[in-house]
């Protein structure tokens, strides 16, 4: 697996400055952020001048471009968000080529009306669960148009909450574009440890053959998010399920300061590689 971290988590709005801040942090590859070129993460219109520099930067550094963020609330209430969302997703894809990546990672959505990430008691309805296959079905014929990759992430506060969910989704949209990016973290509040084994096995084993992209965070015997290492995660269980798979990508952490990553590097590189030790023998 390569290491990699959110570029966001850096300052700086030229890429070069912030994929040198990367690499020199102890990471190999990185989920793009279009706010680290100068403009918003979900900009109205992209051009090659301003995508391109980025891939040169990606050559100059050495850092692998895995991803880039195209999150937009694809349950929003409001048609119109949704469908803002949708053109914002096609001027993203039509520079991927020149971004040097193949894969836009998504918000499968809420219905709270301001902030994208909190949980809604609406998300579970029927309702929800339509407008977001007709979400789906646009963000796929875009993917198709540009020949990108589409990144979901199960979490408990958008539509898709549960590997079984994204799952249905999976089967339900019929698309090889649809893919899969697990953070366990984002699957579980509390949970004992046996609890959180077999939630996390159980979401590898379900969606093993669509997992582009893994997430490493943590969480507080709270509940709340923490710095990967810092929580309660079973890190060595989730990299030997990863590895069980023979998963190969990149493994991307986020939630986390620039002056914590060197630290996150270290322990995230040291539980991949004492991984692959137990793997061998």
């Amino acid at each position: 697996m390569k290491l990699g971290i959110f570029a966001k988590t850096f300052e700086g709005t030229d890429p070069e400055t912030v994929l040198k801040a990367v690499a020199d942090a102890g990471f190999d590859s990185t989920q793009y952020n279009m706010a680290c070129s100068g403009l918003p993460s979900m900009p109205e219109a992209i051009g090659k001048e301003q995508a391109r520099p980025v891939a040169e930067a990606a050559r100059k550094t050495g850092i692998e471009i895995v991803a880039v963020s195209g999150t937009y609330n694809m349950i929003h209430p409001d048609r119109a968000v949704r469908e803002a969302g949708h053109r914002k997703l096609a001027a993203l894809a039509e520079r991927c080529a020149d971004l040097s990546t193949g894969l836009i990672t998504l918000c499968t959505g809420t219905r709270d009306p301001a902030d994208q990430w909190k949980e809604h008691p609406d998300n579970d309805t029927r309702d929800a669960w339509r407008d977001l296959l007709e979400a789906m079905a646009a963000a796929v014929e875009i993917a198709e148009r540009y020949n990108v990759e589409l990144g979901i992430e199960p979490e408990l506060a958008n539509v898709v909450n549960s590997a079984e969910k994204a799952h249905r989704l999976i089967a339900e949209l019929k698309s090889p574009r649809v893919k899969i990016v697990l953070d366990p973290a984002n699957l579980f509040e509390h949970a004992t440890i046996d609890e959180q084994r077999t939630i996390v096995s159980s979401a590898i084993d379900l969606l093993g053959d669509r997992i582009v992209m893994a997430h490493a965070k943590d969480r507080n015997p709270d509940g709340s998010f923490a710095v990967a290492g810092k929580g309660v995660l079973d890190y060595a269980h989730y990299f030997g399920r990863l590895g069980a798979i023979g998963f190969t990508g990149s493994l991307i952490t986020h939630g986390l300061s620039a002056s914590e990553a060197p630290g996150v590097a270290g322990f995230l590189r040291s539980k991949l590689e004492n991984a692959s030790a137990g793997a061998a023998r």
